[in-house]
């Protein structure tokens, strides 16, 4: 499954790239199921996340590889791949994309998930578009 979401926030390109760090992603997090950081690297090739998703009656590990990031004058680029990933998980790719495009900054989260079965993928979309969807307020009020 595909989904993508492009906020547009009030700092320069820079000042965003700086922003992308532990704290933000800490803000981020879903109010469930409860993240708790273990591993913070950052945005660059080879860097890990790992976090531990506190479901309440179970825990789930998930470490993300920075597996390539690119940046030019007017725009910033990194993604990471999911290589230990919660039970309901096969597949994980999500790109972080920071660009200007008509004077303004976009933020776009461009995610590829996949489950071990395709009705799954569907059922488990709407869940994942609303989480990354409620990353807009968070990123325009520590953008603004």
């Amino acid at each position: 499954m595909e989904l993508k979401i492009t906020t547009e926030v009030g700092q320069t390109l820079q000042n965003v790239i700086l922003g992308f760090n532990e704290n933000l992603f800490l803000k981020l997090s879903p109010p469930f199921p409860k993240v708790i950081l273990k591993r913070f690297d950052g945005s660059s090739k080879g860097d890990i996340v790992s976090l531990e998703l506190d479901f309440i009656l179970f825990k789930q590990l998930w470490t993300s590889e920075i597996i390539s990031n690119s940046s030019t004058p007017l725009k910033f680029e990194f993604e990471d791949k999911g290589i230990v990933l919660p039970f309901f998980l096969k597949s994980w790719r999500h790109k972080h994309i920071l660009q200007v495009k008509n004077g303004k900054v976009l933020i776009i989260d461009d995610i590829s998930f996949r489950t071990h079965y395709k009705l799954f993928d569907y059922l488990l979309y709407p869940a994942m578009y609303l989480q990354f969807l409620m990353r807009k307020p968070v990123y325009k009020r520590v953008f603004k």
